[in-house]
């Protein structure tokens, strides 16, 4: 089980923790996205060395926390310039996103139809996240893509879902807003 070692990783443990008490998903998602937006501004959480260094092959996923009494994980995603993801859900797991440097678009999308597996997809809209700014995704609104449109800088998000995402489905363009579901296991990069 990860449990990587950071200057305030108890302190943001902790705001996870009292988080989680809020009660339902939205209840809990809420105070989640507060919680991350004080903690990302917080001087005394600094996230470990090995997240500001990105992977030229893809976005980083560097799992720093599993928590052995709720269950949930928390991973910090470094995207080099340009790297994104295509259309993907979170496996019927809520998610709060918190970016902690540099910046990311995020688009949503709604499903519209099902035919087996291919789903047809709409952009619900979608915005520019800056540092200390947080979001959440709740199924079943949780289809969408995250980017890094910064061709000369990296940006690094922090991740808290329900569970361990091991895999989730990933959405392939077919034709005009249709796309191909494909399983996708995701990967986890060393965090040290």
């Amino acid at each position: 089980m990860p449990d990587v070692a950071f200057p305030g990783r108890e302190r943001l443990v902790a705001g996870i923790d009292a988080a989680l008490a809020a009660g339902d998903c939205h209840a809990v998602t809420a105070a989640l996205r507060s919680a991350m937006c004080s903690l990302i501004r917080d001087p005394e959480v600094r996230l470990p060395d090995c997240v500001h260094a990105p992977i030229a092959e893809h976005y980083a996923r560097r799992e720093l926390y599993r928590s052995p009494r709720h269950g949930y994980s928390v991973v910090a995603m470094t995207w080099g310039p340009g790297q994104g993801t295509p259309i993907h859900d979170h496996a019927g797991c809520w998610c709060v996103e918190g970016v902690w440097a540099g910046a990311l678009e995020i688009t949503q999308f709604e499903l519209l139809e099902r035919d087996g597996e291919r789903f047809r997809f709409r952009s619900a809209g979608g915005m520019q996240a800056g540092p200390g700014s947080a979001g959440s995704l709740i199924p079943p609104h949780e289809y969408h893509t995250i980017r890094n449109a910064d061709a000369g800088a990296i940006a690094i998000s922090l991740h808290v879902y329900e569970a361990p995402l091991e895999q989730c489905s990933r959405f392939e363009p077919l034709s005009g807003e249709w796309h191909l579901r494909a399983d996708n296991a995701l990967r986890t990069d060393a965090a040290a």
